[in-house]
This record gives C-alpha cells, sequence and structure tokens, in this order.
C-alpha cells in the first residue's frame, strides 16, 4: 500500500512540528467508514444525510501510521469545533489522505453535499427484468437493491 509521509514545521504551532506518515486503507475500511456516518431511506435506499467531517476524520485516524511522539492529532482533535486543529493542517491532511486513497473529484462532491431528500444516483434508461427460480418475472427498478448469493 502507497504511504505518504509530510514534515510539519512550526508554521500550525509548535503541538504540531514533526512528521507525519499516512498509508492507503483497504476499500473496505473506507466503505465502512462512509456507511458508519452516512445515513439511509429504509424504503428507498436513498442518502438522507451524510456527516462528512466525521467521515473525513475517520479515514484521516485510519490513514495517520505515524505522527510526532506526543501524538497531537486524535479523532477527538480533528472533531472538536471550538480547539481542533487548525484549518490549513485540516485541509493538508484531508488532501494527502484523499490522494492516497484516490479519492475521486465526484466522490468529495458526493461525500460534502447533503442530499436533502434529492436523489444523486442515476436513473437507469431501461428497467431491467429477470426470471425468479419459479419461472415469473420480476421486474428491478433503479431504486431496488439487488442480492447476491455467492457459494463456496
Amino acid at each position: 500500500m502507497r504511504t505518504e509521509t509530510v514534515e510539519i514545521g512550526d508554521e500550525y504551532g509548535e503541538e504540531y512540528k514533526g512528521s507525519y506518515v499516512f498509508q492507503e486503507i483497504s476499500w473496505a475500511k473506507r466503505s465502512r467508514i462512509i456507511q458508519k456516518h452516512t445515513k439511509y431511506s429504509q424504503l428507498t435506499g436513498q442518502v438522507l444525510s451524510s456527516d462528512y467531517v466525521a467521515i473525513q476524520a475517520e479515514t484521516i485516524i485510519a490513514s495517520l501510521k505515524e505522527q510526532p511522539q506526543h501524538k497531537p492529532i486524535t479523532l477527538e482533535k480533528l472533531l472538536d469545533e471550538e480547539n481542533g486543529i487548525p484549518i490549513g493542517l485540516g485541509e493538508l491532511f484531508s488532501r494527502i489522505v484523499n490522494r492516497l486513497n484516490s479519492l475521486s473529484v465526484e466522490e468529495s462532491r458526493f461525500l460534502s453535499d447533503k442530499s436533502e431528500g434529492a436523489n444523486r444516483t442515476k436513473q437507469s434508461r431501461s428497467i431491467g427484468s429477470a426470471k425468479s427460480s419459479g419461472g415469473q418475472s420480476r421486474s428491478y427498478g433503479g431504486n431496488q437493491r439487488k442480492r447476491c448469493k455467492s457459494s463456496s
């Protein structure tokens, strides 16, 4: 997995000075972080809300493999609205983590925009149908979840 090291001087304060090593996280880890902080409609599966700040903070912590000995970066510090980390440092860490984990511009936009009830997924132009084991035809709309079974 890819890593990136950044040296921070005293530009963000003496507390944050030192070397930070970030490592790419797995797809499963990133997906679990996103799901943890995203609320979906039970009826439609649409995104109702997504806590982008919490997703980004947890992604930073998951990617952060080394930091100065006094451990200035914690999840609590990243999420603290009153005494959190400086904006510039948070933005720097976000850029590094997004680059390492190949977060696309589209994914970033999805995570940063609140759904507010609007369906942001693209509708399929055609509706497919599949035959069930009983021989009956079932239609699947664009918002229904498809289930897969895997056998060993």
